[in-house]
């Protein structure tokens, strides 16, 4: 309260420079969150392309971590262009999922896009160009159940039924 009785405004309306002070302090004080990007692939036969990748010992969906304030769009675009040279036009977001804390990671926010369905020819061109990739394969959903981690596959799952679906899902380890 100002002295003569009146409701004082906060500072910010009054000074643009020192509310930007007070949002950047806050900034400093929030919670970082690791995000990373994946992409749905299929083939003519509806085949899912799945990457083998080099340091780790299961197989995995194209793409990876994201950049620091790189949106997961771009995320998404820029791994598939590392890892196998393609460059593509996403479609829709299929799925988020907020994946808890797991030794020794933070928690997660993954999100999957449909990256459609190549021609045969791109299909067949198809090849790592990234050391982190050991190899590339075609499977179909059945084969992919087995190749991937079990919480890698679930969320595929749940991707494949967003894109049949036509939906996005949003994905906890209590959904």
């Amino acid at each position: 309260m100002a002295d003569d009785g009146r409701e004082e405004e906060p500072l910010y309306v009054r000074d643009p420079a020192a509310w930007r002070r007070t949002l950047a302090e806050g900034n400093r004080f929030q919670a970082r969150k690791r995000v990373a990007a994946k992409v749905v692939l299929h083939d003519e036969q509806g085949r899912l392309l799945l990457v083998d990748p080099t340091y780790k010992p299961f197989w995995d969906l194209p793409g990876g971590m994201a950049e620091a304030n790189e949106s997961p769009h771009e995320a998404a675009l820029r791994e598939v262009r590392e890892e196998l040279g393609l460059d593509l036009v996403l479609g829709d977001l299929l799925c988020v999922e907020w994946a808890p804390p797991r030794d020794p990671w933070d928690d997660l926010l993954m999100f999957v896009f449909d990256g459609g369905t190549l021609t045969p020819e791109r299909a067949a061109d198809l090849h790592p160009v990234d050391p982190e990739v050991g190899d590339i394969g075609w499977f179909t959903p059945e084969q992919a159940s087995q190749c991937l981690r079990e919480d890698v596959w679930a969320r595929t799952r749940r991707a494949l039924f967003a894109l049949e679906n036509r939906t996005t899902v949003y994905l906890t380890p209590d959904r």
